[in-house]
């Protein structure tokens, strides 16, 4: 077969299989095109996800009837004045973009420049249907239909409208992100689901866009290094998420997927994290543009610097200065609502009035103990503050040790670990991390069964969360009953959770739905969350258990020690961390000298 020159329709369907891939991909491109163009206000409507419809609308500088008709030639672009392309400081420079989209689909442009007349063209699959002036404000607007609909091996490989919808919702956030100082709003079905002002604050922005609480759970980032600047906002520690969907990474004002700056916030945030949480950040860096080529992907997410260990080195550096300056600040308090919730431990009745010094001898021995000890009471008249550690009256002697391999429970440090007595040395347990692998070996057995019980909530809670969140978990309502999680759909961006699992207990309805979300998001969806159990019932286990900080009474410190003894697998919590270890005798006689 000889080789021949491919036809100009032709060609524009291939190059719209690398530039356009999705309704994100070519609302990216035209939210860019505006960007470059000046604008200070972009409006974004989509119509079916994108599927159907995507029209953006801009105050910029707009185009004239030739240069319309140049716009939607193939490598006709007014962002590279000369030949130097390593000196492009616009989103976009191929000029590939508007004749790629306009291949598949139907477009409508209509644009007018200050003080000119407004011009219009149509153009339906690569043919051109009208052209001529057009009564518009200043500005461009755009309108994008049926993307595909005469590409059906492109159409079919789309995914659903909702899913269309929440890429394109992402695309938007990320490019708002970028540009603070422009004005974005985004509807959806024609109702409005993003709004931000322009002339805003990069901190408030971020916080704007991802989570509000993330202003105050967050420490701000300047770092220069050469002639290269990182800046930005980054979440404490504390403050992570399930997946690393909340990271946001710009170069010179570019969104980008790049695995360098992703390894780097790992290589920053490591020992602080568990493994399977993920931090929440948005960096931003600025250099020159020598320093970094835009010109690696079709849809220019991937970059490649010049010096990639200088990147990472500052990254991580960066990351690590400002988290350490942060000092012990953690996720803020909890309001006082949530706090007046916690019960508070019974007090033991007070003790018996002093005997005298000389009926000592005649009490029996084993209430010597706690007669010396009630010495220490405050004497009538007297006003003494309470004092400071906690003890409980030992009305029945303690268990012997020789009959538990955990050792019996002796007293309870910082809140969060138990010690304990054992045979041959002393036990230290992390009370919410043993109590978390506790909770997940009931809820397997209690699936293996059937399905998990649920605790109907007196006043059923609502959880706020955005749009494509909800959407996923009303799609999996039906099998989250099946874990003893009952949810309905209450508006475009709530859910009402009317029961929680009872193996929980006590449980944050907010954090486990939040959570639930980022874990559905990271699954296939033709897997049901019964093959994705462990991830599930992890998460759910997680909120379920014991925190540190509460305080636990002697019987439900030992309690929790005989349910780890018959327990398999509690040895480790659910994010591989140890729950318990041990300081044998003799290294405890080593730590004293003796040995």
């Amino acid at each position: 077969m000889s080789i021949r020159r491919l036809p100009p329709h032709l060609v524009n369907r291939i190059a719209a299989g690398e530039v356009v891939e999705r309704p994100a991909s070519a609302l990216k491109e035209l939210v860019e095109n505006s960007i470059d163009a000046g604008a200070t206000r972009i409006a974004v409507s989509l119509g079916q996800g994108g599927v159907g419809r995507i029209e953006v609308a801009d105050d910029g500088c707009g185009m004239s009837a030739d240069d319309m008709a140049l716009a939607l030639e193939r490598h006709c672009t007014s962002k590279l004045p000369d030949e130097a392309i390593e000196s492009v400081m616009t989103l976009g420079f191929r000029g590939e973009a508007l004749p790629s989209i306009a291949s598949v689909a139907r477009v409508t442009i209509e644009s007018r420049p200050a003080g000119r007349d407004g011009w219009s063209r149509v153009v339906d699959n690569g043919e051109v249907l009208r052209d001529g002036p057009a009564a518009v404000p200043p500005g461009t607007r755009i309108v994008v239909e049926e993307l595909f609909a005469r590409v059906p091996a492109r159409r079919k490989f789309l995914r659903s409208p909702r899913s269309e919808y929440a890429a394109c919702l992402d695309m938007v956030r990320r490019l708002a992100m970028a540009r603070p100082d422009i004005a974005f709003t985004l509807e959806h079905d024609g109702r409005r689901v993003l709004t931000v002002p322009g002339g805003e604050e990069r901190p408030g922005r971020v916080a704007g866009l991802t989570d509000r609480a993330l202003a105050e759970n967050s420490v701000a980032i300047d770092w220069v290094r050469d002639t290269v600047s990182l800046g930005g906002v980054a979440g404490l520690p504390t403050f992570n998420r399930g997946i690393a969907d909340h990271q946001y990474l710009f170069v010179n004002g570019r969104p980008v997927r790049d695995r360098l700056l992703m390894g780097a916030i790992r290589g920053a945030y490591a020992e602080m994290l568990p493994r399977d949480r993920h931090a929440v950040v948005a960096l931003f860096l600025d250099m020159p543009p020598s320093e970094v080529d835009v010109n690696v992907h079709p849809a220019k997410t991937e970059v490649r610097f010049r010096d990639p260990a200088l990147i990472r080195g500052m990254i991580v550096s960066g990351l690590r200065r400002a988290l350490d300056e942060a000092g012990h600040r953690s996720v803020q308090r909890p309001p006082d609502s949530a706090l007046a919730m916690w019960q508070t431990e019974s007090v033991a009745p007070p003790l018996a009035a002093v005997p005298p010094v000389d009926d000592w001898t005649h009490t029996a021995p084993e209430t010597r103990v706690m007669e010396r000890q009630s010495l220490f009471a405050p004497r009538a008249g007297f006003a003494a503050p309470p004092p400071l550690a906690r003890a409980e009256v030992a009305f029945a002697s303690p268990p012997e040790v020789r009959q538990y391999p955990m050792g019996v429970a002796r007293g309870q440090v910082a809140k969060t670990y138990i010690v304990a007595e054992a045979e041959d040395g002393l036990v230290l347990v992390d009370q919410h991390a043993a109590h978390e692998r506790l909770v997940l070996e009931r809820m397997r057995a209690a699936l293996t069964g059937g399905r998990v019980a649920s605790q109907a909530m007196l006043i059923p809670e609502v959880v706020e969360l955005d749009e494509p969140a909800c959407d996923r978990l009303e799609a999996r309502a039906d099998e989250l009953a099946e874990f003893g999680l009952d949810l309905e759909r209450f508006g475009p961006t709530a859910m009402l959770v009317r029961a929680t699992p009872a193996l929980l207990g006590q449980s944050d309805p907010k954090g486990l739905v939040a959570d639930l979300a980022d874990e559905l998001a990271a699954f296939d969806q033709a897997l049901s969350l019964r093959e994705r159990l462990d991830h599930v019932a992890a998460t759910m286990a997680c909120h379920g258990s014991v925190r540190a900080g509460r305080i636990l009474s002697v019987a439900e410190m030992n309690a929790l020690l005989r349910e780890m003894e018959v327990t398999p697998h509690s040895g480790q919590c659910n994010h591989g961390r140890p729950t318990w270890v041990k300081l044998q005798h003799g290294d405890i006689e080593k730590l004293f000298g003796r040995k």
